[in-house]
């Protein structure tokens, strides 16, 4: 297993709601996942407190393009690093504008205190990877796995006998129970669960999660990823049929979704917690899409 280090980004002041993980190499860290612009102050902080400059960092891997993932990837690719990502989100990386505009859309005047800045990645620093390609670097091998279903343009990252998800694995905060988190415009249940396979068929002695847990029960915790996603999915289902609006779902939801995490144990403090990783709306809004998309 790799030497994996973990920086807790502290978004939102939370723990545990967005990771980047560390891996120390004889040719220098890689840093997979950036998270948010906004968390940058806290990205340099926990790189430093490993011993490195954010200026050592030459390689960053990107799970996927949105912004909790790799808002940061520009003030990276700043200092030297290459982003490697999925070749379907590389022209929203080196032309940004369209990706912060619909963002702005969605969150107005919390755009700067939610996600910070973004700015253009020049093309020859945007490694666009296919699914199986592999890098060496130092003595580590990098190996990509193409895993829509979350977006089309997601990668898992096996790392030797590990596995970086970014979403696919879905979340799972503490000892809370894993929720899938289901933003539009991408999600389609029939790739997620294909993506969930492809998890299982390499084997992995352990998942990180971006949200935010190491996973070493593989299967224990892909089942309980596919049962929500079904449940999530016909819910929402239901609700369309009997007639409800997007907005008149959101509360029900945000009330159905606390209710299966209090049933799990969860204290309140932690329940907010899943709700700042994966907010509800997001996920009304995602499955709402699927279904419209699969009935037209």
């Amino acid at each position: 297993m790799p030497d994996i280090k973990i920086i807790d980004l502290h978004f939102k002041d939370l723990d545990h709601a967005i990771a980047s993980y560390l891996l120390p190499t004889s040719d220098g860290p890689i840093l997979i996942e950036t998270g948010p612009h906004s968390t940058f102050p806290k990205l340099k902080e926990g790189v430093e407190a490993f011993g490195y400059q954010m200026e050592d960092i030459k390689h960053v891997f990107l799970t996927h393009i949105h912004l909790d993932h790799a808002g940061a990837a520009w003030a990276l690719a700043e200092t030297g690093a290459h982003i490697y990502l999925h070749p379907f989100g590389a022209k929203n990386m080196e032309d940004p504008s369209r990706l912060m505009e619909s963002a702005t859309r969605i969150y107005g005047d919390q755009m700067d205190t939610l996600w910070g800045q973004m700015k253009p990645i020049p093309a020859e620093q945007l490694i666009q990877v296919e699914d199986g390609q592999a890098f060496e670097i130092g003595e580590l091998k990098i190996k990509s796995l193409h895993t829509p279903g979350h977006a089309k343009h997601h990668i898992a990252w096996q790392v030797e006998d590990v596995i970086f998800t970014g979403d696919v694995a879905g979340v799972k905060i503490d000892k809370g129970p894993v929720v899938p988190p289901c933003p539009p415009p991408d999600i389609n249940l029939e790739d997620w669960k294909a993506s969930i396979q492809i998890l299982r068929k390499a084997n992995p002695s352990a998942l990180y999660l971006t949200h935010f847990n190491k996973i070493t029960a593989i299967d224990t915790h892909l089942s309980a990823l596919e049962t929500i996603l079904d449940n999530w999915a016909a819910w929402i289902k239901q609700q369309m049929q009997a007639g409800l609006t997007n907005e008149e779902m959101v509360p029900l939801f945000m009330e159905y979704t606390a209710n299966q995490l209090r049933k799990a144990g969860l204290e309140e403090s932690t329940i907010q917690l899943y709700e700042a990783a994966n907010p509800s709306w997001m996920s009304v809004a995602g499955l709402v899409r699927y279904w419209t998309k699969k009935e037209n």
